[in-house]
C-alpha cells in the first residue's frame, strides 16, 4: 500500500513538474522498437551483477548445497527489497541462504553490503565521466567520494574497524547477536580485501553501464540520435540522478531520483518538460520497477519451495539479527 502511495505520488509529481498532455504525447510517440535493447541491456546489469553475488559466495565458502539455479533465485528474490532505505531488505537473501546450507546470517551479511557498496563505488565513476559537462554536482561528487574512501579506511584498517563494531555491538540488536559479530567481522575483512574489493567494483561498473546504456535507447526512442554525446549524457545523468536518490535517503531514491533526472535531462540535452518526464518513467519501470517485480516472482518461487521454516527458526520479518 506504502509502495503504491509512493509510485503515485512521483508520477504525480512528475507530470505536475511536466505538462500532462506533453508527457502523455511523448510516451505515445515513444519509439517502442527501442524497448528490446532498453530490457536487454537491463538484464546485463542484473546477471552482471548475480556473477558479483555467485562469486561472493564461492570465495567466502558459503555455496557449497547452493545450486547455480537457488544462487540465482537468492539474488533475484533481494530486488524485491530494491525500494527499501538503503535496499537494506536485501539482508533476507541471507536468511534465504541460511534456510539453505545454514550459514550464519551474521556471515553472509556484509556480503549484501559489499554488493551495495561496490554499487555505489562503480555509480561514482560513472557519474564522474560527466563532471565535465555539469560542474555544478562536483561538491556532491567530492563528498561521496570522500565518504566512501573514509568507510573503505574504517572497513580495512583493523583497529579502526574493531572500534566502529564495539559501538554497533551496544546496539539491542547486535546484543542478541552474540558471539556473531566475530563472523561478521571475518567476512567484512575478507570482502573489502584490495583485490576483492577492485574485481568486484569493475564488475559493478560494467553491470551499471548496462542501465546506462539502456537510458540512453529509451532517448533514442523519444527521437534523441544514437551517438556517443547521448551515451556520454545518458551515462551521466542516470548515474547522477542514482546518486542523488541515494543520499536522500528515500527508500528506492524515489522522487529525488527521478525529479534530478527530468530536470537533468531539461538542463543538459536540452529536452522539453513532457519528453523528459517520459523519459524518467520509462526508465524508471524498466529497471527498478521492473526488478522489483522479477524479485517478488523468484522470493514466491524460494519460499515455496523451501516451505515453511523449521521450529525455532526466525523469518526475516521475525528476527533482527542473528548469528
Amino acid at each position: 500500500m506504502l509502495w503504491g502511495l509512493a509510485v503515485l505520488g512521483v508520477v504525480v509529481t512528475l507530470f505536475v513538474v511536466a505538462d500532462v498532455r506533453a508527457t502523455g504525447a511523448s510516451l505515445r510517440a515513444f519509439d517502442w522498437w527501442q524497448l528490446p535493447a532498453v530490457v536487454g541491456f537491463t538484464l546485463l546489469n542484473y546477471v552482471l551483477r548475480w556473477l558479483k553475488w555467485d562469486w561472493y559466495l564461492r570465495r567466502m565458502r558459503m555455496r557449497e548445497g547452493v545450486s547455480t539455479a537457488d544462487s540465482a533465485l537468492l539474488f533475484t528474490s533481494g530486488m524485491a527489497m530494491a525500494v527499501t532505505p538503503g535496499k537494506a531488505g536485501e539482508v533476507s537473501k541471507s536468511f534465504l541462504l541460511r534456510r539453505l546450507n545454514g550459514t550464519p546470517v551474521s556471515a553472509s551479511a556484509p556480503v549484501v553490503l559489499a554488493e551495495r557498496f561496490t554499487d555505489g563505488l562503480a555509480m561514482l565513476l560513472l557519474a564522474a565521466i560527466g563532471l565535465a559537462v555539469y560542474p555544478a554536482i562536483r561538491p556532491l561528487f567530492v563528498v561521496l567520494a570522500l565518504g566512501a574512501l573514509a568507510m573503505v579506511v574504517v572497513l580495512r584498517h583493523g583497529v579502526l574497524f574493531d572500534r566502529a563494531l564495539a559501538l554497533v555491538a551496544k546496539a539491542p540488536i547486535a546484543r542478541r547477536a552474540g558471539g556473531g559479530l566475530e563472523a561478521a567481522r571475518a567476512s567484512t575483512r575478507s570482502l573489502f580485501a584490495w583485490p576483492v574489493l577492485e574485481l568486484s567494483t569493475a564488475l559493478s561498473v560494467a553491470s551499471w553501464f548496462g542501465e546506462c546504456v539502456a537510458f540512453a535507447f529509451v532517448l533514442v526512442g523519444l527521437g534523441e540520435p544514437l551517438s556517443a554525446e547521448t551515451l556520454l549524457l545518458a551515462t551521466f545523468i542516470f548515474a547522477a540522478s542514482t546518486l542523488i536518490g541515494l543520499v536522500s535517503l528515500l527508500p528506492g531514491g524515489l522522487g529525488a531520483s527521478e525529479i534530478s533526472s527530468a530536470g537533468l535531462l531539461v538542463l543538459l540535452l536540452p529536452m522539453d518538460a513532457g519528453p523528459a518526464a517520459a523519459a524518467t518513467l520509462l526508465i524508471r519501470i524498466c529497471t527498478l520497477w521492473f526488478g522489483v517485480a522479477l524479485g517478488f516472482g523468484a522470493l514466491a518461487v524460494m519460499l515455496r519451495r523451501l516451505g515453511r521454516p523449521p521450529a525455532g527458526v526466525a523469518t526475516p520479518a521475525e528476527a533482527g539479527v542473528e548469528g
